[in-house]
């Protein structure tokens, strides 16, 4: 049973009276790695089964944290990161393959500017609330990758949150205000100071860290290893797995 939690102390004040597991997945909206890791996740959950109780959260992370406000040109970006269009090409190439065994079907060429992912963060936060963090960050993955549009933009995020169950006209108020900001950017930080280089990363109950989009059976291997570890009524800061 998959279920979505937004911060570390519901999660820990849960831990007291059932037994679970919690994954905090540091990613970024812009992380096509974070989309497949995504679906990996997923096979690895529906054969775990149902017991014990697996609580998922999101938690925020920038690849380009010096990106401005408004993003940039797609072909500007491109050519910033990997010396143009050619060089992306080879690496995208991979990255489509990996997205075929996993049935997500990338559009590179649809997406005409890289943003800013600040705001997409906290509209996955806001989600967070409403325990509708899962449905959010997948409308927000097909809308960038598979649809090309700009996530970035508020009208977008507006109409992904409400695909994803937010009330629209709450969930505009809130991206047009600056509430939250500087929280998401002192988390993306703070996953930075804790050693995360790179996304996506999956954290197991606050002690075994999985980084990349690993295939489902080292998420199995993994969660074997915290079911035996609170069987045993275990709980460590976090190490790698």
């Amino acid at each position: 049973m998959i279920e979505n939690t937004n911060t570390y102390n519901e999660m820990s004040e849960s831990l007291s009276c059932v037994v679970m597991i919690t994954i905090d997945i540091v990613s970024d909206t812009v992380c096509p790695w974070c989309f497949i890791g995504k679906r990996r996740l997923e096979r690895a959950l529906a054969e775990k089964g149902a017991e014990p109780k697996v609580f998922v959260g999101w938690r925020p992370f920038q690849l380009n944290p010096d990106m401005p406000a408004e993003g940039l040109d797609r072909k500007d970006y491109l050519t910033a990161k990997f010396g143009g269009e050619q060089g992306a090409q080879r690496v995208y190439d991979n990255i489509r393959l990996a997205g075929e065994s996993e049935g997500i079907e990338f559009n590179f060429n649809a997406v005409g500017r890289t943003p800013n992912t600040i705001n997409s963060h906290r509209l996955i936060d806001r989600a967070g609330q409403d325990s509708k963090q899962d449905a959010v960050v997948e409308a927000l993955f097909q809308a960038y990758f598979q649809n090309g549009q700009n996530i970035g933009d508020i009208d977008v995020l507006v109409d992904i949150g409400a695909t994803g169950g937010l009330d629209a006209d709450a969930t505009r108020v809130y991206l047009e205000s600056d509430e939250d900001v500087e929280r998401i950017r002192s988390e993306d930080a703070m996953a930075r100071r804790m050693g995360v280089q790179g996304v996506p990363c999956f954290i197991l109950n606050r002690k075994y860290a999985i980084s990349g989009a690993q295939d489902p059976q080292v998420f199995l291997q993994a969660i074997a290893q915290v079911e035996a570890d609170l069987a045993q009524g275990e709980l460590a800061p976090a190490e790698q797995a």
